[in-house]
């Protein structure tokens, strides 16, 4: 049963994620991005992390993906078609694609995984021990980049809603007879 739940949400994954990148709409390609960061939640709660599935959903899929829906919506491009890629764009933009999949199944490859058994004690206390120690096997600058991430998704938001709710005007601009 897992392994049909697995190929369900890889196959969501792709499909919203090539959907995300080929839709002209843009509150489109959010809502798309919406359903990849909840497909990789449910991968999350797959494999029994549930407080990292949590943790998606409510920062990625609940703030950042609600914060870009905001933004389009104050700045009233809901209609806005983005213009067609060129055919030299397309075709770096799908040479870059290609090898960064030829590196990853290069990296899928030659990598020997070992699995690594869950720690007999595994509490809140050891969790936020792991996420704030910077020693082997710590967590603290992914941690640290999430936090510098989330706050500049805030400065973002309040940029656009303060431009867009000002009339997209300047201070200094002066008002046009």
């Amino acid at each position: 049963m897992e392994k049909i739940i697995f190929y369900i949400l890889s196959a969501t994954i792709l499909l919203l994620s090539l959907f995300s990148v080929t839709s002209r709409r843009l509150l489109r390609s959010a809502v798309y991005l919406f359903g990849v960061l909840s497909a990789v939640a449910g991968f999350y709660f797959l494999i029994g992390y549930h407080f990292l599935g949590a943790v998606q959903l409510t920062i990625y899929a609940g703030g950042i993906v609600v914060l870009i829906i905001f933004s389009i919506l104050l700045t009233h491009e809901i209609d806005h078609q983005m213009e067609q890629p060129g055919l030299i764009r397309s075709l770096g933009a799908g040479a870059l694609c290609f090898a960064g999949a030829a590196m990853m199944i290069n990296l899928l490859a030659n990598n020997p995984f070992q699995r690594q058994e869950l720690a007999e004690q595994s509490d809140i206390n050891t969790l936020g021990t792991l996420l704030l120690s910077s020693g082997d096997g710590g967590f603290l600058l992914p941690f640290e980049l999430v936090s510098i991430l989330l706050l500049a998704a805030m400065i973002g938001g309040i940029v656009i809603a303060k431009y867009t709710l000002g009339g997209g005007k300047e201070k200094n601009e002066k008002p046009t007879p």
